[in-house]
């Protein structure tokens, strides 16, 4: 089964053709140029594929995109605000290798124990929060330079030095 990565929603809705605005964390700008599928999660983990056009940039976060079968604004504005996907293969291909949606399924080491997989990655002004699902709940753990030790990219591992007692919240 394909593993899926949110890069981000379909902000609004453009020009009267049902050309959509797409809010990305890919780390650059892009057109998308070659990428044929994009996902929309209908239930949890059940991802619809919706095949694209065409697209062309808008800002360094933000890809204009025509997809298949969405011809009106009318049926543009009901994939808004929805979260987008991509599938594991085209997302590596996608997002900037520094960017912190990279981040995406690397394993979160404390010292000499693994947390687990990060499944969502949050970008905020001064810190990312990173989500992994922790004795079954889901936590949401800071990196930013204080806390952060090391980054295997290698390895897919981010280790960082965790706040005394911030785990025993999720415990």
């Amino acid at each position: 089964m394909p593993q899926y990565f949110k890069i981000g929603k379909f902000a609004a809705s453009y020009g009267l053709h049902g050309e959509l605005v797409l809010q990305h964390s890919l780390g650059k700008k892009t057109t998308l140029k070659g990428l044929e599928t994009i996902f929309i999660e209908q239930t949890t983990d059940n991802f619809l594929p919706y095949f694209i056009e065409k697209t062309s940039i808008k800002s360094d976060t933000e890809t204009y995109i025509k997809l298949e079968g969405i011809d009106t604004k009318e049926i543009a504005r009901k994939l808004t605000p929805k979260e987008a996907w991509l599938e594991e293969v085209d997302f590596k291909k996608f997002a900037a290798k520094a960017a912190p949606i990279a981040l995406l399924g690397f394993s979160m080491i404390d010292g000499d124990t693994n947390l687990g997989e990060i499944i969502e990655v949050i970008e905020q002004p001064h810190q990312i929060l990173c989500s992994i699902l922790y004795k079954g709940k889901e936590a949401l753990l800071p990196v930013h330079e204080a806390n952060l030790i090391k980054l295997d990219k290698k390895n897919k591992k981010v280790y960082v030095e965790l706040p005394e007692g911030l785990l025993e919240i999720y415990g």
